[in-house]
């Protein structure tokens, strides 16, 4: 016998388990079937690839066992099993990032937890919420040595070596006496058809059946019988006509260990060149991981109904992640490697195809149920925009679906309400970048824009900096950044007014350019102010303020120095003032007092805090 100690995490889950959620326990269950279908799963695929397991003879199937008298339940399967090192690894630690925060996030809000138990992949576990005591017994095929696992959680567990005829793990529970409604038969059949009713192996438990009399006017008699409580069917594979909106529910819970239902599915069976069926289901909710970069893929892959693996990225484009859901391949080789998954020219085509279908049903959902679709974007909105930093071929169908907050109204619009509302002699779709909608509405950048009447969408989330710049135009328009130095020709209502402000103001601007060559690019006479005294733009080829924070944040801290451009309004008091009197002995003071002024509107730090407080100072003092 060998005492082992409980990884700390799992310790502290365990405390979570048996201490804080107290509703929903029923979620062990669906758990434990899920995970002995999973060891189904491994062995059959090994039986088909490869050779010293083909001639391995077994029945796949999953043993429901209870005993009243011991208070027991046991959970029992023909798969694969586990050898010492196995039960250590996988019954003692999390082996996934996150874990810290993932416990953090369990609350005791049973409807929450029951779902992120189940998509971390610690629901072995919550078996403690119902059980004193786990026994876990296990052979691994192709081994002939068997072991016992046994805690009473706590901080440990121990393993011993046992006798076991052949391959498989059998989970035995020891029920606490105020969770006996689990040890009732009809308790638990009505848990497996609720969660596990299409796990494609047979679950099979003893149950009570009525056998009448052959006589009449005899009684009849109660036997024990064992029988197959669920379906085992691959849904998926029947007509969409024979499955029941439930049935597809249900197979969305167990595949994805999500208690919600889904917003909506699409099943699709393709035949002609290729043969192969899909069953995808957008989420209500979103994943645990959805915005990590070692997120568990959530579709399957499955050939001719064998599961193959549930662990590849590239079923999906990134920006997809939260896709749930099944491919099942007629034309792919079982034994098919994860090298080749990657290259293979069948499995990208119906990646393809799979995506513009997603994308498609999105856009069906966006045209006949916008609040329904409002309800989808909130949610996977910021994900789905990320499609349009890298998938060019379906960019245009990307565009179709992302919504913006705009500067004319509460609601997100589409670019294509946007373009609907262009005024007639608008050149572009314009749009403005940061970090704080109300700064953004605010912006001295679309001052004019506001006055001219022409929209500006608002874009205030961190994706939005990185992936607009690789959008130039919808519809054969062009989309441009306000802070765009090209946009300056398209704003401009009187280009005579502007070459008559340039010559007016050329000694201040000569002047403000010799003390700020060091800050600013260039200095110029702005078109696009009407309020505000300043603004920072940039050159049509440098990144702007929110892209170089982007940049450093992806780790790029070396980017050469961007000098923004110093816009400056001539109709605005300070400027005339300073033209009206000629008196520059502050005019250094006051071009940084703009240029910082400008920098604070745009989000940025001040250099020199104090330098900038004591120009403040001395203006104030001289207007008092």
């Amino acid at each position: 016998m060998s005492k082992h100690q409980f990884q700390t995490e799992v310790s502290q889950l365990l405390h979570l388990m048996i201490h804080s959620l107290y509703s929903n326990k029923e979620i062990f269950l669906r758990e434990l079937i899920s995970n002995a279908s999973d060891a189904l799963d491994k062995l059959n695929y090994l039986t088909l690839t490869d050779e010293k397991f083909k001639t391995l003879q077994y029945e796949p199937r999953i043993d429901i066992i209870v005993d009243k008298e011991a208070k027991t339940l046991t959970i029992s399967d023909t798969g694969i099993g586990m050898n010492k090192d196995d039960l250590v690894e996988n019954l003692g630690t999390i082996a996934r990032s996150g874990t810290k925060s993932f416990i953090e996030q369990l609350s005791g809000d049973a409807k929450k937890d029951s779902t992120l138990i189940g998509q971390f992949g610690v629901g072995f576990y919550s078996a403690f919420m119902v059980a004193s005591k786990i026994e876990v017994l296990s052979r691994k095929a192709g081994e002939d040595e068997a072991y016992k696992w046994v805690s009473e959680a706590g901080d440990s567990f121990e393993i011993t070596k046992a006798d076991k005829d052949t391959h498989g793990t059998s989970i035995t529970l020891t029920i606490k006496d105020e969770e006996k409604e689990f040890l009732e038969t009809y308790r638990l059949e009505s848990i497996i058809k609720k969660y596990s009713n299409h796990i494609p192996f047979g679950i099979y438990m003893d149950k009570e059946e009525y056998i009448p009399a052959e006589e009449e006017g005899k009684e009849g008699k109660t036997e024990i019988k064992n029988v197959q409580i669920n379906k085992a069917s691959a849904l998926w594979r029947l007509p969409k006509s024979e499955i029941k909106e439930k049935e597809y529910k249900d197979l969305y819970k167990q595949i994805s260990h999500d208690s919600s239902d889904p917003l909506l599915w699409i099943h699709t069976k393709a035949e002609g060149t290729l043969e192969y069926t899909t069953l995808f289901y957008i989420p209500t909710t979103p994943p645990l991981d959805l915005f990590r970069v070692d997120y568990q893929p959530g579709v399957k892959l499955y050939v001719k109904r064998v599961f193959i693996t549930d662990d590849e990225k590239e079923l999906m484009p990134t920006y997809l992640r939260f896709v749930r859901g099944i491919i099942d391949a007629e034309d792919l080789p079982l034994n098919v490697s994860r090298e080749i998954l990657q290259q293979n020219r069948i499995l990208e085509s119906i990646k393809q195809a799979s995506v513009k279908k997603i994308l498609g049903e999105l856009k069906k959902l966006k045209e006949k149920d916008f609040e329904k679709y409002l309800e989808f974007y909130k949610v996977f909105g910021k994900v789905l925009k990320e499609g349009l930093y890298g998938d060019f071929a379906n960019r245009d169908a990307l565009l179709e679906l992302v919504l913006f907050k705009s500067s004319k109204t509460d609601k997100l619009i589409s670019l294509k309400e946007y373009k609907e509302g262009m005024k007639e002699d608008q050149k572009s779709i314009y749009y403005i970048t940061g970090e704080n909608e109300a700064m953004l509405r605010n912006s001295p950048l679309i001052e004019r824009f506001k006055k001219n009447d022409i929209e500006v969408l608002l874009l205030d989330e961190e994706v939005d900096a990185i992936v607009m710049p690789m959008v130039h135009e919808y519809d054969k328009t062009p989309i441009k950044p306000v802070n765009n130095s090209e946009v300056d020709d398209e704003i401009t209502q009187d280009s005579e007014k502007t070459k008559a402000d340039e010559d007016k103001y050329k000694e201040i601007l000569v002047k403000m350019k010799e003390t700020l060559k060091d800050e600013v690019k260039d200095i110029k006479i702005s078109n696009r102010l009407s309020d505000s005294p300043s603004c920072l733009i940039y050159d049509k080829n440098d990144p702007d303020f929110q892209m170089q924070q982007m940049l450093k944040q992806m780790g790029q801290d070396n980017l050469p120095k961007v000098k923004p451009i110093l816009e400056i309004n001539p109709d605005h008091a300070i400027i005339q003032k300073l033209a009206q009197s000629k008196d520059f002995l502050y005019l250094n003071d006051i071009a940084y007092l703009l240029l910082d002024q400008a920098k604070l509107q745009e989000g940025m730090k001040i250099e020199d805090v104090n330098a900038f407080a004591k120009r403040v100072n001395t203006f104030v003092s001289k207007a008092l």
